[in-house]
């Protein structure tokens, strides 16, 4: 009796094991940071009886986790690197989700006028040449390479800087907390910006230039060079992303009435 007793409880732990299912997903600290995931992995899992794991780092080290084939699927927003990971035969295709922006943000006082400028390159360009306090994420992630890119349209080398620019090799939140810290200036995504609690004497400078326009997008990583990845999970979950019920919830999340993202994927 005891044994058929165990029999039955081994027989049902394995039967669980079998039902659950599990994707590991590397997503950008910025995305984390907007609390969206808090919006949307319960619905997933109401939705698709998926459990979203994640592993939050800047894009750059979640596309080698995708080339070591760590993840099953990658959500970041730096493009040419996206492409050049499909190109490269480690991811499948590349597929748009969502958008927000990047924006300037430092002390209310602006010492540098980077708000009167007339381009994000004249913004930073105007911050090079007053040197007030600047924190950069210096990580590799997407909002790194994206600021690296303006300082290049500003004709300045960051490499060339004195101790007035602070690389901190940090995620978004940490890098923004620094920035408060410093009442320095920043280069951050919208939606992080809005959901951070410790802005002290910090303000949103500058926005609106197309070039801080912030693209997000899903890439499953190619089974051809991971066979053990969970391709059949990672196209479940990039369906229910770029379904119009993901829409809705995306285009719905504000903070203190204000949207943190605009959904953007086409369908198939």
């Amino acid at each position: 009796m005891i044994a058929r007793i165990i029999s039955f409880f081994v027989a049902s732990i394995l039967s669980t094991a079998v039902l659950a299912q599990e994707i590991k997903l590397a997503v950008t600290t910025s995305f984390e940071n907007s609390g969206l995931a808090d919006v949307l992995l319960p619905t997933i899992k109401q939705d698709l009886d998926l459990d979203v794991q994640l592993l939050v780092v800047g894009t750059g080290q979640a596309l080698r986790l995708g080339k070591a084939g760590d993840v099953d699927a990658i959500l970041v927003h730096s493009r040419a690197a996206e492409e050049q990971f499909v190109i490269e035969g480690y991811g499948t295709y590349r597929r748009e989700i969502m958008y927000n922006d990047f924006v300037l943000i430092g002390p209310k006082d602006d010492p540098a006028d980077a708000g009167g400028a007339q381009s994000a390159a004249d913004a930073l360009r105007r911050i090079g040449t007053a040197e007030p306090a600047f924190v950069s994420r210096g990580d590799d992630s997407g909002t790194y390479k994206k600021e690296r890119a303006l300082w290049r349209s500003a004709e300045l080398d960051p490499e060339l800087f004195g101790a007035w620019y602070h690389e901190v090799g940090a995620g978004m939140g940490a890098s923004l907390n620094t920035a408060a810290g410093l009442d320095a200036y920043i280069l951050a995504d919208r939606a992080s910006w809005l959901n951070f609690g410790n802005k002290a004497n910090l303000s949103l400078l500058y926005a609106g230039d197309p070039a801080l326009f912030n693209q997000y997008a899903y890439l499953a990583v190619n089974p051809e060079k991971h066979a053990h990845v969970r391709n059949d999970l990672a196209v479940l979950l990039e369906n229910w992303l770029t379904s119009p019920r993901a829409a809705d919830m995306i285009n719905n999340y504000t903070i203190d009435g204000e949207t943190l993202f605009t959904f953007n994927a086409k369908s198939e």
